[in-house]
């Protein structure tokens, strides 16, 4: 019997990777041959993001390529955009099969017939059922592996659909992330990722409860310990969950690099209001400086959102002044899209669709601007480079652990290699040039 191909595409965050990968191990065990998603396959998964419109729109291209691929193959659509508009998803042309928060994880149980359906079947649970939690990490897509620690969220921002798409807050127990982070380890993977929805509320439901048994600072102590992983970054954590107890760890820390990335969404305290986001400016303002006191040397990224409903243009200059004061190295600019079933979507004060891409032009320019000037102010200075693992147009790319980004002409024993490197000049390109001083891990 003819051995059946599978291939992924992913959209969204890091935690969807991590998922994806997951997934494709269950195949895996099952006996499928997973193949690049520009391969011919059997069957196609697509793990959906919901987070901003353009992610929806792109299902549907990506849906066009795979037919295109095999017309006849079985496409299936997972993830939050598949929990939040099963029915919509299941009416695209092409589409087999469209599974909830809760069948993603047995999505092998739904392949009995892989035969094209005329109308795709939904399988989709009511969110409050997500109530339990399914570990997951990346590993052979990249050099860096992502590790998910955390699921859910129980925060109310008014633009958000992540609750309604994943649930409640829940997490990994401790025993399960350290063993999978050995894992990682034993693969050769010499970087972790930490990421989940809401990583900062690490500890919540861990055992099925609402109280916390551990936090995420008890987390980051105990992978610290774990033996031959080389780097642990910590992703996206909300600035109201970033106590100062983490960052004096992450500054004294064996494994955990001086990397931060905190969303703001606004630099507007009455946007800030509206969003229901749950700090002030002011504590935003608090945690950048309490990171630049401890780490000189820390790379801090920002996530903002513009054109939110309210956001006049005195509004948007208030945030961008904020950030450019701001002692941070670069921005996730997102344009505010409307999102069914949030309270920002019936709010007053519709920005239109012109100026929010105005603002968030000059957002993008100002990241050019920040991240430019983090990169001079590292010059001349040792770092540590990770090198990824891809050939892209005769150059490897890499790593500092304070995320600068380097490249230098192709060279395949430098993949997954650890070196230690001065910093001298940075290139048209906007990347970063360098001496190597010594390789510290082969």
């Amino acid at each position: 019997m003819e051995t059946k191909k599978v291939a992924f595409y992913t959209l969204g965050c890091k935690l969807n990777f991590s998922e994806t990968s997951t997934i494709a191990r269950s195949f895996n065990d099952e006996g499928f041959q997973r193949v690049d998603f520009k391969e011919k396959a059997d069957i196609y998964v697509i793990n959906t993001c919901s987070v901003t419109e353009n992610a929806d729109k792109r299902f549907k291209t990506i849906v066009k390529q795979a037919q295109k691929l095999n017309p006849e193959a079985f496409v299936a659509a997972i993830g939050c955009y598949a929990q939040l508009k099963p029915e919509e998803l299941a009416d695209v042309n092409g589409v087999d099969l469209v599974l909830g928060a809760t069948e993603k994880f047995k999505i092998t149980d739904y392949l009995n017939d892989l035969s094209k359906n005329d109308f795709g079947e939904v399988h989709s649970c009511e969110i409050e059922e997500a109530d339990f939690y399914v570990g997951s990490y990346s590993i052979g897509d990249r050099t860096r592996a992502f590790l998910k620690v955390q699921d859910g969220c129980d925060y109310k921002c008014t633009y958000c659909t992540i609750p309604l798409a994943r649930g409640i807050s829940r997490s990994d127990t401790m025993e399960n992330v350290l063993n999978n982070a050995q894992e990682i380890s034993q693969k050769g993977i010499k970087e972790i990722v930490l990421t989940g929805v809401n990583i900062g509320d690490y500890g919540k439901g861990e055992f099925g409860n609402k109280k916390h048994e551990h936090t995420f600072l008890d987390l980051v102590t105990e992978l610290d310990k774990v033996k031959g992983i080389e780097r642990l970054r910590i992703s996206s954590i909300e600035p109201n969950l970033l106590k100062n107890e983490t960052i004096d760890l992450v500054s004294k820390s064996r494994a955990f690099v001086p990397h931060f990335h905190v969303p703001l969404q606004s630099g507007s305290n009455e946007l800030l209001k509206r969003m229901k986001r749950r700090y002030m400016r002011e504590l935003y303002v608090d945690r950048v400086s309490k990171i630049k006191q401890v780490m000189p040397h820390a790379c801090i990224g920002v996530d903002v959102i513009v054109g939110f409903p309210g956001e006049t243009d005195e509004l948007f200059l208030e945030t961008y002044n904020f950030l450019n004061e701001l002692d941070i190295s670069y921005l996730h600019v997102f344009t505010y899209s409307e999102r069914d079933n949030t309270e920002a979507a019936i709010m007053d004060g519709i920005v239109p669709n012109n100026v929010r891409a105005k603002r968030s032009k000059m957002l993008r320019g100002l990241s050019v601007k920040k991240r430019r000037a983090f990169y001079e102010s590292q010059l001349n200075t040792d770092h540590v480079v990770l090198f990824e693992g891809e050939n892209k147009e005769g150059y490897i790319h890499g790593f500092t652990e304070n995320y600068v980004k380097v490249k230098v002409p192709w060279n395949p024993e430098l993949v997954n290699t650890i070196h230690k490197v001065k910093l001298t000049k940075i290139g048209e390109d906007g990347l970063v040039r360098f001496n190597f001083k010594e390789a510290l891990v082969r």
